[in-house]
């Protein structure tokens, strides 16, 4: 829809969950990414957990004109942004992460600054830059969103990632 963004909003911790049921009942599209943690118990069971990806954060898609109805959404403490006002998120970053985050094995990874950048050349989240990791036998991709500095690592095939940087061999 025209006039319409996303932006990132922040929650109570451990709300998430709760603030896109209120988010679906008013009818404002939002996106909540999740991931599955398997927790052991004492008595040696395993429990299988949804998580969100970005805890305490959500995406809502809305006009600037919608701002006080998601504030007024319960559970929901601010809009990110800047003194300015919300500071919507690249589109092509979020529709890369609604339609190819569920296909890749995605966690929670810490904010990261350094480290070697590249580019997902093909596969579900193409367009994508981060730092790679590796990760016992794999290649993990960390992908980030600055705005609300937070990140996550994708397991991804290194075949499908392009360095942005060329790498600085030893002069000869």
């Amino acid at each position: 829809m025209a006039g319409r963004s996303w932006y990132a909003v922040y929650t109570s911790p451990c709300h998430e969950k709760r603030v896109a049921e209120h988010l679906t009942v008013r009818e404002i599209e939002h996106f909540l990414p999740l991931y599955r943690l398997a927790r052991r118990w004492k008595d040696g069971r395993t429990v299988t957990r949804e998580m969100p990806l970005f805890p305490s954060y959500l995406f809502v898609h809305a006009s600037r004109g919608e701002r006080v109805k998601i504030l007024s959404t319960p559970g929901i403490l601010s809009i990110v942004g800047t003194s300015r006002g919300p500071a919507a998120l690249p589109i092509s970053d979020m529709e890369s992460l609604r339609e190819g985050l569920h296909l890749r094995n995605a966690t929670p990874h810490p904010f990261l600054n350094a480290g070697e950048t590249a580019c997902i050349r093909s596969g579900p989240l193409a367009g994508m830059q981060g730092i790679v990791l590796r990760q016992k036998n794999s290649t993990r991709i960390v992908l980030t969103v600055d705005l609300i500095m937070k990140s996550v690592a994708v397991e991804i095939d290194a075949a499908d990632l392009e360095p942005l940087r060329p790498s600085l061999g030893y002069m000869n």
